[in-house]
């Protein structure tokens, strides 16, 4: 039975439900409660079993699951944006959150976590708002990773302008619109993004299909 007669199926019971509230005089009713009450109980389960088995609820597939890596100490002030987590040489999972600092002189440029696995294409890492999170001088995303077990990748840090920070979220759009990841040449990196951080990690399993 397909998701929309199911629902369907549900709303006609929850409507058996609500005509069995109205009374036709003062003594008899369109439909007995006797029916009416469990059609409707029925009806909901059947329309909250319909919604989560359909693309009526999204938010569940949103939530993901993602490690924590080793963590750099950092002691005195902060003078460029940097990468706290991972840490420069770390084995991660396929899907990590990276975390890192950022002096005030920072504040007004967005930081975007760029990776460079061994295809030599570059790919921005974003949240649902694309941009890395930044308050109170920390920042973090999370960053997902799709090779081979020990593949090596580059986890690059960007400071960028209003200008690439719209080009980087314009091509994110894009590639989710197409379902296509192609990833980005060095030469297609907007002038206006500027390398602050680098280290290279490695995946500790296979992540090939996770995404």
């Amino acid at each position: 039975m397909s998701t929309n007669i199911i629902i369907i199926v549900g709303i006609v019971l929850i409507l058996i439900a609500i005509l069995s509230s109205i009374k036709r005089n003062s003594s008899t009713r369109l439909i007995s409660t006797k029916l009416g009450i469990p059609a409707g109980i029925i009806g909901v389960l059947i329309m909250i079993y319909a919604s989560y088995s359909s693309d009526l609820v999204k938010y569940n597939g949103h939530i993901e699951q993602v490690s924590i890596g080793n963590k750099l100490k950092i002691t005195g002030p902060v003078k460029a944006a940097k990468v706290i987590s991972p840490v420069d040489k770390d084995s991660v999972d396929c899907r990590i959150l990276t975390m890192g600092v950022y002096p005030e002189l920072s504040e007004k440029n967005d930081i975007w976590v760029l990776i460079r696995p061994t295809d030599d294409r570059y790919y921005p890492q974003s949240d649902h708002t694309n941009t890395s999170y930044k308050r109170d001088g920390e920042w973090q995303v999370v960053t997902r990773f799709g090779g081979d077990k020990g593949e090596a990748y580059d986890l690059i840090i960007y400071e960028s302008d209003a200008t690439a920070s719209s080009f980087f979220s314009a091509t994110l759009e894009k590639w989710k619109d197409e379902d296509n990841y192609p990833g980005l040449k060095l030469e297609e990196i907007p002038s206006g993004a500027k390398e602050v951080d680098r280290i290279k990690i490695y995946t500790s399993k296979n992540c090939r299909g996770v995404f």
